[in-house]
């Protein structure tokens, strides 16, 4: 999406554009697939900084201006409500909706001793800006602990957070952890009702209507440099293409892994070595994805549309040592949203998402590999059953229609992440430079989190770089 953005930016100026995709769908992390006749989102559970008609000065408001969408383009349905949950069964709850002032009064109801504390740490975020291309990197937990001293409430808003955009482990820089507490709480989530796919084909109308050209199955095999720039583009079909300006969202290690970094390069070139410390990061996660033969709320599952939860007071976001971690995760219900009277998705969806240890995925014979995936699908369902409302396993199984999984290799194989590390490399490049004159990077490892942020890079990519050098 954040080349689709920046697509479509530079193609408004007048720039002739190209968008090389090595897969046959567009939208990287958040596209869709279809199997069985059905399709399936990936990613996207719901879009993170959704505001209301009339609310200015937002990601997303700037967003819809500077592609020229109208609101009613991307047709967003708000969420009921969403929540925090911790303990072995989900002792201690924190709801939350699109409306931030409910979030307030559940800290308040559940950690009177510190709201106050919590209101401080509120209006430092508001003040903070998130979105400067040179700020200082430090520990979220740090700054976080200057305000608030119960750590089951530092875990529980450090869960939502992470689980949607942190590639550090057990900590953030606070600049991304601003990025996304506004989009998750200030903000809030939405979903069209037939999903990712409408946001994307919005975004592919805007880029043909542009004049921007667009070749699919066809990657970028090899970035050949000179003298410290881009000379040429080797495309997956050997042929070879010039350009004044590139923007990758592929990532930083796999941009500097297709530029030749570790090879011997020529002496004027030495200088692009430090590009090598961007590693992705260590861990990823597995989806499981159950299709019913009813709404979930006929199963009593009706009023949460999103619930991260952990089975502790303490909340490890890290790299499991086992293929999965299924202690914690996120539940979504796509059909809990507000799509208006009478109106749903065809089927229920209840998906589950864990972390992952990638390491222990790769490399694995097909049968072990199918096999790992069956057990750790009923492992990661058990596990988030426990914080919802109660239903006999003969019920559930009896309106069960489909089934699917996918892992850290799935992702990897679908969108070339190392590691499938699906939030990037730890440390972001704000301001998008490599040491390459006219090359940038956009997208998750440039810093910008969610859909809305992936979208504002390759937007902020554009303006930034190229835009402003006419």
């Amino acid at each position: 999406m954040s080349g689709l953005a920046a697509g479509i930016r530079l193609a408004h100026f007048g720039k002739k554009v190209c968008i090389f995709e090595r897969h046959n769908a567009v939208g990287g992390l958040n596209s869709f697939y279809s199997l069985g006749g059905r399709k399936y989102d990936v990613g996207l559970h719901a879009m993170t900084n959704f505001v209301r008609p009339g609310v200015k000065g937002t990601p997303l408001t700037k967003l819809l201006r500077q592609l020229r969408i109208d609101r009613e383009e991307f047709a967003l349905c708000e969420q009921k409500a969403s929540r925090i949950s911790f303990g072995p069964t989900g002792e201690t709850n924190l709801t939350f909706t699109n409306d931030f002032a409910i979030f307030e009064a559940e800290v308040a109801r559940a950690f009177p001793a510190q709201i106050d504390g919590f209101r401080q740490l509120v209006t430092f975020i508001h003040g903070y800006d998130d979105v400067s291309l040179d700020a200082q990197p430090e520990s979220a937990r740090t700054v976080v602990r200057r305000h608030i001293s119960d750590p089951l409430l530092e875990d529980m808003l450090f869960c939502p957070v992470m689980y949607y955009g942190s590639a550090q482990e057990r900590d953030m820089e606070f600049g991304q952890f601003v990025i996304m507490f506004k989009a998750l709480f200030f903000e809030g989530f939405a979903r069209p009702l037939d999903g990712v796919r409408v946001i994307l084909r919005v975004l592919l109308e805007k880029y043909r209507a542009a004049g921007g050209e667009r070749r699919m199955k066809c990657g970028v095999q090899k970035i050949i440099h000179r003298h410290g720039q881009v000379d040429t583009l080797v495309l997956d079909s050997g042929e070879h293409v010039t350009a004044k300006h590139v923007i990758s969202s592929i990532g930083a290690p796999e941009t500097f892994a297709i530029c030749g970094l570790g090879e011997p390069i020529g002496a004027e070139e030495s200088s692009l070595q430090p590009e090598l410390q961007h590693q992705p990061g260590r861990h990823s996660f597995v989806e499981t994805i159950t299709v019913l033969n009813r709404q979930p709320a006929d199963l009593g599952w009706g009023n949460d549309t999103i619930v991260f939860f952990n089975d502790s007071s303490n909340f490890d976001y890290a790299c499991p040592t086992t293929q999965v971690d299924p202690r914690s995760g996120v539940i979504c219900f796509p059909n809990n949203f507000n799509y208006g009277d009478g109106v749903n998705l065809a089927e229920g969806f209840f998906r589950v998402t864990c972390l992952a240890n990638p390491q222990a995925w790769f490399g694995l014979e097909e049968a072990t590999y199918h096999a790992d995936k069956q057990r750790w699908f009923g492992a990661v369902q058990q596990s988030a059953r426990r914080f919802l409302p109660g239903v006999p396993d003969d019920a559930l199984g009896s309106a069960i229609v489909a089934t699917d999984m996918f892992t850290p290799r799935t992702i990897t194989k679908f969108t070339g992440h190392v590691n499938g590390a699906i939030y990037g490399a730890p440390k972001k490049v704000r301001d998008g430079k490599t040491a390459l004159a006219n090359l940038y990077l956009c997208g998750t490892d440039q810093g910008f989190l969610g859909i809305v942020g992936a979208m504002l890079s390759g937007i902020s990519m554009a303006n930034y770089h190229v835009l402003t050098k006419q």
